[in-house]
């Protein structure tokens, strides 16, 4: 048997890869895609089961399967298209044993289709159920939250606060502290040299109120 499109038998060839597809092949009931094949689907395969949707935010979203146990998957192939638009994404990955697919690029508020297939070297299974989910819109997502997970993102927020403010007011208590040792020494370095200033001063001034006569004795006035 052939094996699919983009594939090669040597597994080392095999890559991943995301493209865009216009014009799928569509149902008539509400323009949703009814089956997408990325290769010949006639192999021994079971179409992925329990496919969920998590980690849902506005703008991605993860999708996740199980397979059945025994059959060789080397990779899965998802498609992600919006409803209503005759485009879709198409997620190839192989050499691979995820069971999972993140979703990217999405819009909010929006409600996309996604089928999920496990591929082999042979080819590709059946897709799985269509998957329908709508994206939130962020501020229904904040209003959705819990009290408590809020208090506890304003509690985060206030804690950090504080430590900044604690971390600028210790700085300037140590910058003040420094100062303040600064002038203590400099204040008793001036102390120590008034008293040798003092002396000095004293010496100078008794040297110069009673001069010696050049003989040894004192200058006498004559009456």
């Amino acid at each position: 048997m052939a094996p699919a499109p983009g594939f090669s038998r040597d597994r080392r060839s095999l890559s991943a890869r995301a493209t865009w597809l216009r014009e799928p092949r569509m149902s008539g009931e509400a323009g949703y895609l009814s089956c997408f094949s990325t290769g010949s689907s006639d192999t021994l395969l079971s179409a992925p089961l329990n496919v969920t949707i998590r980690d849902l935010e506005g703008n991605s979203a993860v999708v996740t399967w199980e397979i059945l146990d025994g059959d060789p998957v080397i990779g899965f192939s998802v498609t992600q298209q919006k409803r209503d638009v005759r485009m879709l994404r198409l997620i190839q990955e192989v050499n691979t044993t995820t069971r999972s697919c993140v979703l990217w690029d999405l819009d909010e508020d929006t409600e996309y289709i996604v089928h999920v297939q496990s591929l082999s070297a042979e080819g590709s299974s059946p897709p799985s159920e269509a998957l329908v989910f709508r994206t939130p819109r962020e501020s229904e997502k904040m209003a959705s939250k819990s009290p408590d997970e809020n208090g506890m993102e304003g509690y985060d927020q206030t804690a950090q606060l504080r430590a900044g403010e604690l971390i600028i007011i210790v700085v300037v208590l140590v910058m003040w502290a420094g100062v303040i040792v600064l002038f203590c020494r400099q204040y008793d370095i001036i102390k120590d040299n008034e008293p040798s200033n003092n002396k000095d001063k004293a010496k100078n001034s008794s040297e110069c109120s009673t001069p010696e006569h050049p003989q040894g004795g004192l200058l006498r006035s004559n009456v």
